[in-house]
């Protein structure tokens, strides 16, 4: 077997054979003959939630589905595919995703089953738009849950637990165009009076800053084409600019204030090019968006120890979800993400700074980045996860889709 590492390259999977099925009904064999097995997606876990010792499997081998209902106005995806994979033929077809993250990279399936997100106060996470999913379960069997169904809401934020996901349905809208501008130089005492203000200024607001100074270095605005301009207390860049300084813009999708389609715009990344800075680490904190300017405040007395390490952090906007395991379950969300340099020890003495920092907060973070948070200090921040384990019991009786990460966190 290739050895397997992650987008980063901070982790080497340890599973002993790593299946690439070409028909579900392969995939269905492949599963019901293993004793422990775990889906893999496009590698862009920066911990071991993807990881076993045991097998893996691919689904990058599958039929590439991709089925817009024009009269449901829903889409099914197939398992394999990417974000940016999907994006043109559904537009061309009249309609749009309502949201997308910073990385076409990423798969629909990975991104879902982790609580991935974009930016927004109106826009929940992409999780939340899946109207339906498709799972290969322990015995092989080709289960379909839909929105309303029992353990629905525990099946989407599912972390790979409950099966291999072939298929998901979501949600779409109507296409739309975006007009991408970017700000500067946003300071500090100039943005907490004003916070909500300006993260509601558009489709989609990011803010980013590098911790050096009590500043916004940059502030991605992300408005529908059409959609009222409110100003932003910032001076308008004068180019394109990517969000880690000193970097290229190259790989940014378009700034220039022109529009474009909601596929082009509301990522930061272009699909073609390396995404994000490339040599990197990530962690990342959900709070209460009623609690963001405290959270920054704490974040702020301590900057001297995130930014020796740090590449850019960005800040952005989620609505709350009704799913039982994400980060946004039940609370209007600001997400702190950290985009670290490629070393690990030096990286972990300040991710534990933030997370006391963000303690009274109770900080919900990303499944799929690096956290140290002790799992009994973050179980009791999923009130549904007993219904979680109850669904997983049903679902996966012998635990066949659970790893070491899983047992840590869901099911000690």
């Amino acid at each position: 077997m290739a050895m397997q590492v992650n987008w980063a390259g901070n982790l080497t999977y340890s599973a002993a054979r790593v299946h690439r099925p070409v028909s579900v009904e392969e995939l269905q064999g492949v599963v019901a003959r293993s004793l422990r097995i775990r889906a893999l997606g496009t590698r862009h876990s920066f911990n071991e939630v993807g990881d076993t010792p045991a097998e893996l499997v691919e689904l990058g081998g599958l039929a590439p589905v991709v089925e817009v209902d024009s009269d449901r106005a829903r889409v099914r995806v197939g398992g394999g595919l990417r974000y940016a994979d999907v994006g043109r033929y559904i537009d061309e077809r009249g309609f749009a995703l309502g949201n997308l993250g910073s990385l076409p990279h990423i798969s629909v399936a990975g991104a879902c089953a982790t609580g991935t997100h974009g930016s927004g106060v109106g826009n929940a996470n992409l999780s939340a738009a899946v109207a339906g999913i498709e799972l290969v379960t322990a015995e092989g069997d080709l289960v379909t849950l839909r929105r309303g169904d029992e353990g629905f809401d525990g099946a989407v934020v599912g972390l790979g637990a409950l099966g291999v996901v072939v298929a998901l349905e979501l949600d779409l809208v109507p296409s739309f165009q975006v007009r991408q501008r970017v700000y500067e130089a946003l300071p500090l005492d100039v943005l907490f009076p004003k916070f909500q203000e300006i993260v509601s200024s558009a489709y989609s607001v990011s803010l980013f800053t590098d911790w050096r100074g009590p500043v916004i270095n940059q502030v991605w605005v992300k408005r529908r084409d059409g959609e009222a301009v409110v100003p932003i207390p910032a001076e308008p860049a004068d180019g394109p600019r990517h969000p880690v300084p000193g970097m290229s813009p190259d790989s940014c999708t378009e700034q220039s204030d022109i529009p474009g389609p909601w596929f082009e715009r509301l990522p930061h990344f272009r699909p073609d090019r390396i995404p994000s800075a490339g040599d990197e680490l990530q962690s990342e904190f959900m709070i209460d968006a009623s609690d963001a300017v405290a959270a920054l405040s704490a974040l702020d007395t301590i900057r001297d120890h995130i930014h020796p390490v740090l590449r850019i952090c960005e800040i952005r906007t989620i609505a709350a979800d009704r799913l039982w395991l994400s980060p946004c379950y039940e609370r209007d969300t600001v997400a702190i993400h950290f985009t670290w340099i490629a070393d690990t020890p030096a990286v972990l003495p300040a991710v534990a700074r933030i997370e006391e920092a963000l303690e009274p907060f109770a900080p919900r973070p990303h499944w799929a980045k690096i956290f140290t948070t002790p799992p009994d200090t973050l179980r009791p921040r999923y009130t549904r996860l007993p219904d979680f384990q109850a669904l997983a019991n049903a679902l996966d009786p012998s635990g066949k889709f659970r790893n070491p990460f899983t047992d840590k966190y869901l099911f000690a």
